[in-house]
């Protein structure tokens, strides 16, 4: 198709075009096939128009315009993610966004050499005239400074896009990490060689941080391209606006990432925290070890304890992989930090599930014939299997469906579950919420149960009904306790900034022990 273009054609070609993505606006973003063929319709024009030399007129530059930026929509976001998958075995799908933005470097160069003004609902193009300096606030969200820019009457061409983060993967040439492209993308392309630019970016998501200002390389990632701070530096972020000084031009953005609060009383407070959670959940253990022989009494009471055990090792395991977390998460080790999250998530999660094993065990224990019903060994499979098996079901659905897109861990922040991609954490606050809510359920029904036993009963259902009354009597501290805390967790997430949530959390996730002991 690109082949029979030439001066003649291309205005009807690019017009043409227009109306078609247009029309067809949903079959081409819903199939990335589809934004592949469109991506190369748009290569092929850049090429074909470079090298025959033809002049792009205003009238074909906006049709170019309006027909890309459909591409970039956000109904196109799950195609681009697709297309984008770095374990796609297609290259031609991966390469599909980077030669989308080449293509409009090579465009500009083709586009009539006078002062032009194009609004799109999705991309705005702009060629200016200046002298000496150049300074303009595009759409005010970009500003663009250059100083000092040579004698003599020049040009400068930008285009600002206004939801490039759909097409373009967040990838670093540093490392992957969990940062997004948090401000529009421009391109930059003056007449000449400028060696000192500042431009300003509006974040687009103000809870983010850690701001860096970068380009798009091309020849990264073996020619995928990626984003790289080479020549470039970051000057300040102050409101909602972070500046940027560079001594080259091409494609610019802003990549920020989830901040978490690095405050010396909260790292205090963790650390003294989890050693003292660590040292009582030790001490439970040697106690328990020390009366296991005597706490035979009944079943019931045998249950209970194989529980506190379960829920005090699960708890120590998760803590030890917390401390390892905290220390491997500053070295950007993601495959290890992948495994610790992996084996946080599975042991907190351990945690729960044995409190809803005793939750389970209270209620069955109360509405049933106290000598009767399953035996010991089966409740105790049953027990294990409800401890460990649900949590490892769940952990590894979990990091399958995350971890390939390389959105199951929050990288260079904490080795933890995922929020702001691909929300990974959900699949921890939603098996833990419910087990609060089922257990404070399942109390609610023994209290009544209890309240209307008869008085009259022999030795063994007295000694039952206490251990009953003492399992009762932990849930109800336990489970609105761990469901207050870990809702606090969910806070930090919703609310990165604040340290007042963020101490809290930790204080009562450092008490967990001290309640459970």
């Amino acid at each position: 198709m690109g082949q029979e273009l030439d001066e003649v054609t291309l205005p009807g070609f690019l017009k043409d075009l227009k109306d078609a993505a247009i029309n067809n606006t949903k079959t081409i973003t819903d199939s990335p096939a589809t934004i592949r063929a469109m991506v190369q319709i748009l290569e092929n024009v850049a090429k074909r128009a470079d090298s025959l030399n033809i002049t792009i007129f205003e009238e074909s530059t906006k049709n170019i315009m309006e027909s890309a930026g459909i591409l970039t929509t956000d109904t196109a976001r799950k195609s681009w993610l697709d297309l984008n998958n770095e374990n796609s075995t297609n290259k031609q799908n991966k390469f599909a966004s980077s030669l989308f933005l080449r293509a409009f470097e090579v465009i500009t160069t083709s586009v009539v050499n006078q002062p032009l003004k194009i609004n799109t609902p999705h991309i705005i193009f702009t060629k200016t005239n200046f002298t000496n300096f150049f300074s303009e606030d595009f759409n005010s969200s970009v500003e663009i400074d250059i100083p000092e820019a040579g004698g003599g009457k020049q040009s400068i061409t930008v285009i600002l896009f206004a939801s490039m983060d759909i097409v373009l993967p967040a990838r670093e040439k540093a490392t992957l990490s969990s940062a997004v492209i948090n401000g529009k993308v421009a391109l930059i392309r003056p007449n000449s060689d400028i060696t000192n630019i500042s431009i300003a970016f509006d974040v687009l998501n103000d809870t983010l941080g850690n701001p860096k200002c970068v380009f798009w390389k091309f020849d990264l990632f073996d020619g995928l391209g990626g984003w790289s701070n080479d020549g470039c530096s970051f000057v300040y972020s102050i409101n909602g606006t972070v500046s940027c000084n560079c001594n080259h031009t091409t494609s610019f953005s802003i990549l920020m990432s989830p901040s978490s609060p690095d405050d010396p009383t909260l790292n205090l407070i963790t650390y003294i925290g989890v050693g003292i959670s660590m040292a009582c959940l030790v001490i439970c253990l040697i106690i328990e070890g020390i009366v296991w022989r005597k706490i035979r009494r009944n079943t019931t009471s045998y249950l209970r304890h194989v529980s506190i055990v379960n829920i005090a090792v699960s708890l120590l395991i998760a803590d030890i992989w917390f401390i390892i977390g905290a220390a491997i998460s500053k070295t950007e080790n993601a495959p290890a930090c992948t495994a610790t999250t992996f084996f946080i998530h599975f042991f907190y999660l351990a945690l729960f599930f044995w409190m809803l094993a005793s939750g389970l065990l209270l209620l069955y224990r109360t509405v049933s014939v106290f000598e009767g019903g399953l035996s010991k060994m089966s409740m105790l499979i049953i027990g294990f299997c409800l401890g460990y098996g649900a949590p490892l079901i769940i952990a590894t659905i979990t990091i399958a469906a995350t971890a390939p897109s390389n959105q199951y861990i929050r990288e260079n922040v904490v080795c933890w579950l995922n929020w702001d991609g691909s929300k990974a954490l959900l699949g921890f606050v939603i098996p833990a919420l419910m087990i609060v809510v089922i257990n404070l359920i399942i109390l609610i029904v023994v209290i009544v149960k209890l309240l209307r036993r008869r008085v009259g009963e022999n030795a063994a259902q007295a000694g039952e009904k206490h251990v009953l009354v003492v399992i009762a009597r932990s849930l109800a501290v336990l489970t609105p306790f761990f469901g207050l805390t870990w809702g606090l967790g969910v806070g930090t997430m919703v609310s990165p900034q604040n340290m007042g949530i963020h101490i809290t959390f930790a204080l009562f996730n450092s008490l967990q022990v001290t309640f459970h002991v």
